[in-house]
């Protein structure tokens, strides 16, 4: 055991995932936090985390340049909630206090690779694709096209094919409108980037495949399928967009140093995924399993594994669980060699709470090591 994840970093690394296996245990970032500090020591440069990639855009923005202030960007920077994480804050605080005085080529980044999504609802697409659309200055009437963004945003615009905006005339001129933007936003790249700058011809790049991700996002939720292969079939769409946003974020960031990606273990494993949600087993293929086969050794994965939890109620496993065996080598948190770990039984404490997923052998032959807390209670306390 150990609390050093640089030994588990080889000089190939260019995106070393670690995961989590609830969103609701904070001692999780706080870890993720002491680790990304003594990864900064060694070369990292970045942090990805699972939030709108869009919205981070402040987050960075502050971070480099102290552009806003904390407050509001913990407010408007984050997606899903997560910016109400005190561990998030303390992570962003810390990262502007690193850069307050470094020349800009020295400067930690922040990075968000999630689109504004959950798994059963998107937003419209309308104001990433004007925002590209006022970049090129040309005049295409995009509010015309999307109409009201509710009738995106509603649940029943994904969980309903019938009541999808995915497949009207409407979206299918968007999606040709998005396209052509793309493409000219290549094709006029010297004079855009001469007349503005670099990071604004990237921020509008990343604005037009946020938007078009969400087109096809809601073009796969108008297909009439079964519900579990419909629901299978969106998780995959969102994770292939969180995987292109990350191959994009290391083309950004690929001279500077590595990059740590924070995210549920569900996305980084290089597995497939699967979860239950109601009644329907769903199955698709997660950012670890595209990343592994695209960039194979630059990406690492270290996975998430969770002992006792108060805010979870989770009791000491039953010393036969995997979780119970890391309970016996490990004191408060650290790390081991994914096939250190020997063959054992699924924690059954934890299988009502669709929100904690526990280890399981697949998960474990497909990661590189395991991040085990024994105790969320007393793992790495605020400095």
């Amino acid at each position: 055991m150990t609390q050093d994840i640089c030994g588990f970093v080889p000089a190939s690394c260019d995106l070393l995932g670690l995961g989590e296996p609830t969103h609701l245990e904070p001692a999780f970032g706080r870890v993720r936090n002491e680790l990304f500090a003594r990864l900064v020591e060694r070369g990292f440069r970045s942090i990805a985390l699972e939030t709108d990639r869009v919205a981070a855009l402040a987050v960075d923005d502050f971070v480099r340049h102290g552009t806003g202030s904390l407050d509001a960007v913990m407010s408007g920077g984050f997606s899903h909630g997560f910016g109400d994480l005190d561990a998030n804050r303390r992570l962003v605080a810390w990262m502007r206090e690193y850069n307050r005085d470094r020349p800009a080529a020295e400067r930690l980044t922040f990075h968000g690779f999630d689109a504004s999504m959950e798994t059963t609802s998107a937003p419209s697409p309308r104001t990433y694709l004007e925002h590209a659309r006022d970049y090129l200055a040309l005049d295409h009437d995009i509010a015309g096209l999307t109409g009201e963004d509710g009738r995106w945003s509603r649940m029943e615009a994904v969980m309903d094919p019938a009541m999808s905006v995915g497949e009207t005339p409407e979206a299918e001129k968007l999606r040709s409108i998005a396209d052509d933007m793309l493409n000219t936003l290549y094709a006029r790249a010297p004079e855009l980037i001469a007349a503005t700058s670099r990071a604004e011809w990237y921020r509008a790049k990343t604005h037009l495949t946020a938007g078009l991700g969400l087109l096809r996002y809601h073009k796969q939720s108008a297909q009439r399928l079964e519900q579990a292969a419909r629901i299978s079939l969106l998780g995959g769409t969102r994770d292939a967009l969180m995987a292109r946003n990350l191959l994009d974020i290391r083309d950004i960031e690929a001279r500077r140093g590595p990059t740590l990606v924070f995210a549920h273990n569900l996305h980084l494993q290089r597995n497939i995924c699967a979860m239950p949600m109601g009644n329907m087993e769903l199955s698709w293929i997660g950012v670890g399993a595209i990343l592994g086969s695209l960039v194979d050794e630059r990406y690492v994965f270290v996975a998430g594994s969770l002992g006792r939890s108060g805010i979870l109620g989770l009791q000491e496993p039953d010393p036969d669980t995997y979780e119970g065996s890391l309970q016996s080598r490990i004191g408060t948190w650290g790390l081991v060699e994914a096939a250190s770990i020997a063959a054992a039984g699924p924690r059954k404490d934890a299988a009502q709470q669709q929100t904690y997923f526990p280890l399981g052998q697949e998960t474990i032959d497909a990661a590189d090591a395991v991040l085990h807390i024994s105790d969320a209670s007393t793992a790495a306390p605020n400095p």
